[in-house]
């Protein structure tokens, strides 16, 4: 429990142990006999007049900053009052009178051989925590390092002010997490071109499903129960949209969007899920897609990658209903693979059916501006007889660090990222290319997939990045994927280059010669380089330096 036994208690304590099928529930107090308490037992020595002094020596070395001192919150003196106030003489005896015997311990729980100061269990669990092999990862799929600017490390995500509270329930004492997260829909907004979007949900996949939900209520028609998914969206995305569609009686139809008959669907198609760009990279024009979808009366729902949105058309400039990802990019770091705050933009047909909260921009009572959560669709507490989504999915702490990413660069310092990240990717097709293997997208913004030359396999490729730590996508036998982020440097791009037997010598000269930006690059379709402004409020404006921030 919370504290240990008292010496009151003792008596109590000892005639609960007594008691035919009793077992009590110990204090996390570990044991902490000494070395010297140890010994004497083991050499069969009297636990007396020589243990007395080992016990004192053991209280004379004991750490001060213990963990259970520091973390575990009610003292002595708090366990107590609270044990009058429900009538029990110690936790022992409230457990035994509440928790069946068959699930408590018959013995105490054994935790560790003595109690470690904070910092010495901290030193021990770094040094358990070496033992891991971190790789530099390449794989993609939706996950991407980012640089976390310190700015935004140090006062958002290591400030207790920002990641304790979890959702700005109470608007009179949350005016700065909600105008962040304003600002957060203002991003997803812009970036999409689509007028509505929430303040965040779970993951990507969540936000498939959710998109899912909104398709399939919206149509007016019980008939349309099919959802289409592009077979090259991410894997984890299509898992998590089947299971979804389970729950709702809907068929997910996987295909290849580029060849599929809508038409054969009829009034059965309630909408249409594809990546942009898709997992392999490629970046498709979806204009013809929307139209097709929308001419059977379902919606078009597009997986976007916020960053590439720098330098992309909006979907919602291409015919999107609802746009959706995630914003791991945006200064989130990779933590084990998330999940990441994701995204969900759509029309203004659908905004009473966005699921989770939307921050609006109100008057308090004194008439000065402010902000609350003005709209929580589907919520479990509010419309609990019809809800399919819990506003718990949403994810503020990661959101508002997304929110301040894009406050600290700004537009122009955003695109100048993605326009680095998109040349290191035609660096690398170049040098790949030269080195024999076949760069297999028609188009990319920081994707490649790759088809290893001949005498080698993707085999062949994954050792030699195991052997410099690094991993790659795999794809089958003789394919990889390479996905290339905003934290890549020279020196790695060179060992990607070496990996793959290319010259690194001439990466500088090749550097030289490819598009400084997306809006030049023969790798991103003319048609495609987007030309909408975005980001343009004056918050991601005005912030660009530690101190401003």
């Amino acid at each position: 429990m919370l504290a240990r036994p008292t010496a009151r208690a003792a008596p109590l304590l000892a005639r609960l142990a007594r008691a035919p099928g009793a077992a009590l529930l110990h204090s996390l107090r570990p044991n902490q006999s000494s070395a010297a308490v140890a010994a004497a037992a083991a050499e069969g020595g009297p636990v007396g007049a020589g243990s007395g002094a080992a016990a004192a020596a053991q209280r004379a070395f004991a750490p001060l900053d213990t963990f259970l001192r520091r973390q575990n919150g009610p003292r002595d003196a708090d366990v107590a009052a609270m044990l009058r106030a429900v009538g029990y003489a110690s936790l022992d005896e409230m457990v035994a009178a509440t928790v069946p015997a068959s699930i408590r311990l018959a013995a105490p729980l054994h935790i560790a051989e003595g109690e470690n100061a904070e910092r010495e269990l901290l030193a021990k669990l770094r040094g358990i925590a070496q033992k891991n092999k971190v790789y530099r990862s390449f794989i993609g799929t939706g996950y991407t390092d980012t640089v976390v600017p310190p700015v935004v490390l140090r006062n958002v995500l290591e400030n207790p002010a920002w990641y304790t509270p979890y959702s700005p329930y109470q608007p009179e004492i949350a005016q700065g997490r909600l105008e962040s997260l304003l600002n957060f829909q203002t991003i997803v907004s812009d970036l999409t071109g689509l007028p509505a979007a929430n303040a965040s949900l779970l993951d990507e996949g969540t936000a498939a499903g959710e998109a899912l939900v909104v398709c399939l209520n919206s149509s007016r028609g019980k008939t349309r129960n099919v959802f289409f998914a592009d077979e090259n969206c991410h894997p984890q995305t299509l898992a998590v949209l089947r299971t979804r569609a389970e729950g709702f009686g809907a068929e997910i139809v996987v295909g290849d969007y580029r060849s599929f008959d809508f038409a054969s669907l009829g009034d059965r198609l309630a909408g249409a899920l594809v990546s942009y760009p898709d997992t392999y990279g490629n970046i498709g024009e979806h204009k013809a897609l929307a139209d097709a979808v929308h001419a059977q009366g379902g919606q078009l729902v597009v997986v976007a990658d916020l960053m590439s949105l720098a330098v992309l058309q909006a979907p919602g400039e291409f015919g999107a209903d609802i746009a959706i990802g995630n914003s791991q990019r945006f200064g989130v770091p990779l933590g084990y693979g998330g999940p990441h705050a994701a995204f969900f933009a759509t029309t203004a047909a659908n905004q009473r059916r966005v699921p989770g909260r939307i921050i609006g921009v109100s008057r308090d009572a004194e008439g000065r501006r402010a902000y609350r959560l003005a709209l929580q669709a589907r919520e479990q507490h509010i419309r609990r007889e019809k809800a399919s989504s819990n506003i718990c999915t949403a994810q503020a702490l990661l959101a508002n660090m997304a929110a301040m990413y894009a406050v600290y660069h700004g537009p122009e310092g955003i695109r100048a990222i993605a326009d680095r990240i998109h040349r290191f990717a035609q660096v690398l097709a170049a040098s790949v290319s030269a080195a024999g293997h076949t760069v297999e997208n028609a188009s990319y913004f920081d994707t490649l997939r790759i088809r290893v030359g001949a005498g080698l396999s993707a085999a062949d490729i994954h050792a030699r990045a195991e052997a410099r730590q690094i991993n790659f996508r795999r794809i089958d036998a003789h394919t990889v994927g390479v996905t290339l982020d905003e934290a890549v440097t020279r020196a790695e791009l060179a060992a990607l280059v070496e990996v793959f037997g290319g010259d690194v010598a001439a990466i500088d000269a090749i550097a030289a010669s490819v598009a400084p930006s997306v809006a030049g690059s023969p790798a991103v379709p003319a048609s495609l380089v987007r030309q909408s402004a975005f980001l343009t409020h004056p918050v991601f404006n005005s912030y660009h330096s530690e101190t401003e921030m």
